[in-house]
């Protein structure tokens, strides 16, 4: 007997499920405003030497108007912009009468600090703790420092939720990030609000990787893919009201805390949150799964089969493997058939996350409003998803995944050749491949869940989620390698979509296959198509 046989009796999509699902779908909610939060509080305003405090003792100097004190005080660039890190030793008043040779003036660095402009923004962190000139790029920092943070958590999670349950690790995750989110908001100074950060990360994710495997785990194979995708739309959506919530917030510290307060939603419904029924199976918890399964038949209005469930039959779902052995991310490797996969799904994941944070991050290389090209991003999400939704099952989740990357790599390799003065154009070329590139992560992340096996799906969705969080931290780097050829970030990541395509192509296919719930499923099956179990055949063992 499998789990689906189980599922199948009791409605492995009624009430039950659609409570756990909307549980998620608020939780995730406000993941994208996290990820995304650096490209507007790390936003670096026009700024200039502060000169008020130095020439106080100069009469002359303090009769002059701001524009006047900036003329003979602050030296122009090349360029005839202000100089952001320079003022002149001495005013130059003979700037006052059209003289524009400065050649004698003695420039410094910035003696009293900064005076930034703040039409746009409000404060940021650049304006919050000076960093700018030789601090220049600790604000950009914290964003790598984030993500390193979602890699290490991503690590934690899978490894401690396939050990100790899915639901108390997802309490954790709840209750930490906002804790931590809280504490970004409050920070007195640079190192505190990088550590705060580096642990917001940490535990964000594990409401990503555990809320994805908690849904799979508990519906049908009929309704997998639109689980999948619910949740990819709950991502969608965040990332469309974060972009009205940080026009309307100009703070980044308003921000921060605008982001985080809407977990205290999940902390609370967190009560009605089922431990996965496969994982206690899995692990010899045949009463506490036979309760819950239960729960599930009554609220799913199926209590006639609820008499069926009694722990010697589910004994019966798993018997291959022992149940009270402990599975850590040294099983993703031990034996050949996962050791491949988890090769395959790493280089997968890597792309995904590469270009589509590429692209994300990159909201100002377009020449357009910060707030309109977020919006856009994430207005594209939604087409995408729903064409996904309608792929998955009519081609395939192998399909999907390969020919979504191929066309990231094509619309990223199209803006190398757009000049940048058609910024128009670049931006829809742009939006075009980050719809490819939503479709190409919604499809990896269900895909990845129906590949690995119920002992070690945790772990597996945690090393792919640390390996998509390190492409992620290295992403701010490729984009900063424009100052060596300003094309070549863009032609990084368009091979990297190459890449990940031709390699998604090697993964076997899962649409209408029963999940695999043993290291043994696997191994004991060739690679390949015969993988997976087709649907019918698997309710029929």
């Amino acid at each position: 007997m499998k789990f689906e046989n189980v599922l199948d009796d009791i409605n492995g999509f009624g009430r039950f499920q659609k409570m756990i699902i909307a549980i998620s779908f608020i939780s995730r909610f406000s993941m994208p405003c996290h990820f995304m939060l650096n490209n507007f509080i790390a936003v670096v305003p026009s700024h200039h030497c502060n000169l008020t405090a130095l020439y106080v003792d100069d009469w002359a100097f303090r009769n002059l108007t701001p524009e006047e004190q900036i003329t003979v005080g602050v030296p122009l660039r090349d360029d005839g912009k202000l100089s952001s890190c320079q003022m002149y030793e001495e005013p130059q008043y003979h700037l006052l009468l059209g003289d524009s040779n400065d050649t004698q003036a003695e420039k410094v660095p910035c003696q009293g600090g900064w005076v930034f402009d703040n039409s746009t923004f409000k404060s940021t962190l650049a304006s919050q703790w000076d960093l700018v000139c030789d601090q220049k790029g600790k604000d950009k920092q914290t964003g790598t420092i984030f993500f390193l943070g979602v890699m290490c958590g991503a690590m934690w999670f899978g490894s401690l939720s396939d050990r100790y349950g899915r639901r108390i690790m997802l309490l954790v995750s709840y209750v930490f990030a906002t804790l931590f989110g809280m504490g970004s908001a409050f920070s007195v100074n640079y190192v505190m609000f990088a550590v705060m950060r580096f642990f917001t990360g940490f535990s964000i994710t594990g409401i990503i990787i555990v809320t994805s495997v908690l849904n799979v785990e508990w519906v049908d194979i009929r309704h997998r893919k639109m689980v999948g995708v619910i949740d990819s739309l709950a991502w969608s959506l965040g990332s469309i009201s974060f972009a009205g919530i940080a026009y309307l917030v100009r703070s980044w510290r308003l921000l921060a805390f605008s982001v985080t307060a809407p977990l205290l939603v999940p902390i609370f419904t967190w009560r009605w949150v089922p431990e996965s029924a496969r994982w206690l199976i899995a692990n010899g918890k045949l009463e506490q799964a036979q309760t819950s399964l239960r729960l599930c038949a009554k609220m799913n209005q199926t209590e006639e089969f609820a008499e069926t469930l009694t722990p010697e039959a589910l004994s019966l779902v798993i018997k291959n493997e022992k149940k009270d052995r402990v599975y850590t991310y040294l099983d993703l490797v031990r034996t050949p058939v996962i050791r491949l996969l988890a090769l395959r799904t790493a280089i997968v994941w890597f792309s995904v996350a590469c270009c589509f944070y590429g692209i994300s991050f990159d909201i100002g290389g377009f020449g357009l409003n910060l707030y309109l090209t977020q919006l856009t991003f994430a207005l594209i999400e939604i087409p995408a998803k729903f064409i996904v939704y309608y792929l998955l099952d009519k081609i395939g989740r192998r399909k999907t995944l390969g020919g979504s990357l191929s066309f990231v790599g094509i619309c990223i390799l199209i803006n190398i050749f757009i000049p940048r003065e058609m910024a128009t154009l670049r931006t829809v070329v742009a939006v075009l491949g980050k719809g490819f590139s939503s479709a190409s992560f919604t499809t990896i992340v269900l895909y990845t869940s129906e590949l690995y096996p119920t002992v070690v799906r945790q772990n597996g969705m945690g090393f792919n989620s640390a390996i998509s969080r390190t492409a992620v931290a290295v992403t701010p780097i490729i984009l900063m390698l424009d100052d060596v050829w300003e094309s070549l970030p863009k032609v990084i990541f368009s091979s990297l979509a190459v890449v990940g395509s031709v390699v998604a192509w090697t993964l076997p296919e899962t649409r209408d296959r029963c999940l695999p719930e043993t290291i043994d499923d696997i191994e004991n099956r060739s690679s390949g198509e015969k993988l997976l179990l087709p649907s019918k055949q698997c309710l029929a063992n």
